[in-house]
């Protein structure tokens, strides 16, 4: 009986670690989202911003206001300015972070 209660008490502490590490490892977008925007330049700078699978494409009144080194901190995979805008890739996040940022600006 008391190896029983034993492996309970086990099996419920792997469980609650396993909670916490889910809990730390989810991102917050909307913190994210913030910065995101903080590094493009702020809300001002942004024209417009669309996503495409993996890819956030944002276009900005001014691309040098942009922070690309924070930008590449922030989790982004890769960056490729043209004219006026920013396409960066952020993998399955990019969908998320559009969203986010739509309902800021």
């Amino acid at each position: 009986m008391e190896t029983i209660i034993q492996y309970i008490l086990i099996g419920i502490i792997l469980v609650i670690i396993s909670l916490v590490i889910l809990k730390l490892n989810k991102r917050n977008f909307n913190i994210e989202a913030n910065k995101l925007i903080t590094f493009l330049g702020g809300k001002d700078n942004i024209v417009n911003a669309e996503c495409n699978m993996s890819r956030f494409r944002v276009i900005l009144k001014d691309v040098t206001k942009a922070d690309k080194e924070s930008i590449q901190k922030l989790g982004a995979k890769g960056i490729v300015e043209i004219d006026n805008q920013l396409k960066i890739i952020f993998g399955k996040n990019a969908k998320q972070l559009k969203k986010y940022i739509e309902d800021l600006l």
